[in-house]
């Protein structure tokens, strides 16, 4: 309700309205590209490469809303971007000139942005090239070299273009371009899971009652979710006051918000994809010793690969969200800037004592944020074991949808919040 109202609000406001139109035909395109197929493929062998269970491939069709596993133009969707910005950030800790560049301001980031921009163009290709000549190759129909090489560049293009659109929407549309993008393709196959339990219904493989409750517990899972997404611990801060001239300076508190889930989505998204990597080198060597050792112990379909698939989910979720956290939230460097600044925490001693405080609020935090996120990850996996429903990642569609629904409804607030300060300023 509280995005209607806030979708309602901003509509009436021109210059928002605008924005928010640009943000539409943007996803427009972005769902017209998924659509045009990739020239020279077999459509009834990428019917039957995608008709049973394929592991880490489902999550590249999660992202991409489908565009993967029919080989469209957007076959490769935004990942490698995704990839390239997580590297980058992986950089800042390893290398001292991605660090400088993190602590630059405005130009480092400028900087950074290029960095990641080439990056992903270069996995993209990487990426393009492993489709064509690995996975996609049988349903190649013409397979000269022209015709790959035109194929690798069609999907390196794709992705240009769609990080790209993400830009255009950061600086023309409503932001979070990229979330955009994500959040579009998977919007966009709610209608066809809605007609498939409604084919399910009528086939009587599920009652009615069933899909109320599971629509029940939908709607409980993803109050807890806005909850948890919204949940901040708030850590006090004091500045102290001091003379510059004539003037005093200081003497305010505010504080430091801490998320409870700070690491988003990426621990599941970083599990997942070890996890179902195996899954996803059987699909190339079916009828091996290895396959039937994966499909029974380490398959969410196995048993008792089940409830191993579901254990490691956790323990993965868990480890990533504290590893993730570290990379985004650095103890250090915010007990340094405040002590520059002339800040502290009330009854903690800047320096030393202050990391160690911060660190410990930290560590609680990402515990909760990652057992919330590991029952996010594998509730739908048990459920999809013991009821006739096939949620594919549904946990983590869940998440992504109701995060990037929270982040418009602030990203919109906060433009109306800047237009009203701007016409008090006027």
């Amino acid at each position: 309700m509280e995005l209607v109202k806030t979708f309602s609000k901003a509509w009436k406001i021109p210059e928002i309205r605008s924005k928010i139109i640009f943000t539409l035909l943007m996803l427009l395109v972005f769902r017209i590209g998924s659509n045009i197929p990739v020239p020279g493929i077999d459509r009834e062998y990428l019917a039957q490469m995608f008709s049973g269970e394929t592991g880490l491939l489902d999550l590249f069709d999660l992202f991409s809303g489908g565009a993967f596993s029919n080989f469209t133009i957007f076959a490769l969707s935004i990942t490698p971007y995704i990839t390239a910005s997580i590297i980058v950030q992986l950089l800042t800790i390893a290398f001292p000139y991605f660090e400088k560049l993190a602590h630059e301001g405005t130009e480092g980031r400028k900087k950074m942005a290029a960095i990641t921009r080439y990056m992903t163009v270069v996995l993209a290709l990487i990426q393009a090239a492993g489709l064509t000549f690995g996975l996609f190759r049988r349903a190649i129909v013409d397979k000269s070299v022209f015709n790959i090489i035109t194929i690798m560049i069609i999907l390196t293009a794709g992705t240009s273009f769609l990080m790209w659109l993400g830009e255009q929407i950061n600086e023309y549309g409503i932001g979070n371009g990229i979330s955009m993008i994500i959040f579009g393709g998977i919007v966009c196959r709610l209608p066809s899971a809605a007609r498939s339990v409604i084919t399910q219904i009528k086939d009587g493989a599920v009652s009615v009652v069933a899909v109320i409750a599971l629509l029940i517990v939908a709607v409980l899972i993803t109050m807890v979710i806005i909850e948890m997404q919204q949940g901040t611990r708030k850590i006090p801060v004091q500045y102290a006051k001091r003379v510059v001239g004539r003037k005093m300076y200081g003497g305010q508190s505010t504080h430091i918000p801490m998320k409870v889930n700070q690491a988003g989505v990426i621990p599941i998204i970083f599990s997942i994809s070890l996890l179902q990597f195996p899954l996803t080198i059987t699909y190339f060597a079916p009828n091996s010793a290895f396959s039937d050792f994966v499909t029974k112990y380490l398959s969410p379909s196995g048993n008792p690969g089940v409830w191993v698939y579901a254990a490691l989910n956790i323990v993965l979720t868990i480890f990533f969200t504290y590893f993730y956290t570290a990379i985004m939230f650095n103890p250090a460097d915010v007990a340094d800037n405040m002590r520059q600044n002339g800040g502290f925490i009330p009854g903690i001693r800047p320096g030393v004592a202050t990391v160690e405080y911060l660190s410990k609020i930290m560590s609680r935090l990402c515990f909760a944020g990652g057992l919330f996120l590991a029952a996010v990850a594998t509730i739908p996996t048990i459920v999809s074991v013991f009821t006739p429903f096939n949620f594919s990642f549904g946990g983590t569609s869940l998440l992504i949808m109701v995060g990037v629904a929270l982040d418009i409804v602030q990203q919109l607030e906060n433009q109306m919040l800047m237009r009203n300060y701007q016409g008090f300023l006027k």
